[in-house]
């Protein structure tokens, strides 16, 4: 930005502070004069605001880039909208009362049938992996937040997230070393695969919440002389209540849809309600949408469509509702 010529009043300071620092005896006209020819190219601040070509340059790419964030935000909008419409203009047609409560066919090539078999193995698992990953998730994070130094925490963040981003199948094929070879599967140990999926997740959400707690909080349980384990179970805890429930329910939505641990700990069983969890493999909704949309039968492609909607109407569902508990979470904390 550049300005009109400079006031005269500028001019007149300026020659004031020359002459006061101008030794006796000594001429000042030139120092004057050359102090004068400056202060005229001093902007006026009374002056307008004349635009120049690096604001005009700075402007140029800032909206180049603008339209560059806006574009992409916009293309990945529109993945999400081509997938979800694809899978509900194939899927929601085969959404019914009896698709929801029936076993799928026992032999290939017979219309109807249902996923029931799959949602409570799917639920059993999801409800179990949540029972060992929520707490141990939770307690993780207090280490972080309350006890741990600086090494400590640099240690486990990078466990976590070396963790978060380790490809799931090396952790189906882990558990299948541990808990299948020389045994049999079970939803018990593809419930344990799922809950190493969930516990970065639940980990670091929940620290991001509990660094949200104020920190007088803290302090006036210090004041009061209570002890720190019992501020962190009266105070921190019910405090950051809603964040932990909705990294909880983001968690839950993230590990539902995984296949290739399944593949491996939970695909080998009959279609037919069980709720054996240690006994035997469980059926479940990501392996049947994989077997049944691989084998050569129209009605069981079908059927994978539909049990497909119903997964992904279940991740949008358990999604929004996590993040309006976040929206509600953060707004509570902050009054």
């Amino acid at each position: 930005m550049t300005r009109t010529a400079g006031s005269a009043a500028d001019a007149l300071a300026v020659r004031g502070s020359v002459e006061l620092a101008t030794e006796p005896g000594a001429a000042p006209t030139d120092s004057l004069d050359l102090f004068a020819g400056l202060a005229s190219h001093l902007p006026d601040p009374a002056g307008p605001l004349i635009a120049s070509g690096h604001l005009r340059r700075r402007q140029t790419m800032s909206r180049i880039m603008q339209l560059g964030e806006t574009t992409a935000a916009l293309l990945a909008v529109a993945v999400l909208a081509i997938v979800v419409y694809s899978v509900a203009s194939r899927g929601a047609g085969m959404l019914s009362v009896s698709f929801l409560t029936k076993d799928p066919p026992a032999l290939e090539g017979v219309k109807g049938g249902g996923i029931a078999p799959e949602i409570v193995g799917t639920a059993l698992m999801m409800a179990l992996a949540t029972t060992v990953a929520m707490p141990l998730g939770i307690l993780t994070a207090l280490y972080l937040t309350e006890y741990a130094g600086g090494l400590a925490t640099r240690a486990v963040r990078l466990a976590l997230d070396l963790l978060n981003g380790m490809p799931t199948i090396l952790i189906g094929l882990f558990f299948f070393g541990l808990l299948v070879v020389g045994k049999h599967q079970s939803g018990f140990a593809a419930s344990l695969a799922l809950a190493v999926i969930m516990l970065p997740l639940i980990a670091r959400a929940t620290q991001e919440v509990l660094a949200l707690v104020p920190g007088g909080l803290r302090e006036a349980a210090d004041a009061l002389g209570v002890s720190h384990w019992r501020t962190v179970r009266g105070v921190i805890l019910p405090s950051a209540l809603g964040g932990i429930l909705t990294a909880t329910v983001l968690a839950v939505a993230r590990a539902a849809g995984e296949t290739a641990p399944l593949i491996f700990l939970s695909s080998i069983y009959s279609h037919t309600v069980s709720t054996s969890l240690f006994g035997e493999a469980l059926p479940n909704i990501p392996v049947y949408i994989f077997t049944a949309s691989e084998a050569a039968d129209p009605y069981g492609f079908e059927r994978a469509w539909g049990a497909g909607f119903v997964l992904l109407a279940f991740i949008l569902v358990t999604s929004i509702a996590g993040r309006a508990l976040l929206y509600r979470s953060r707004a509570k904390m902050a009054q």
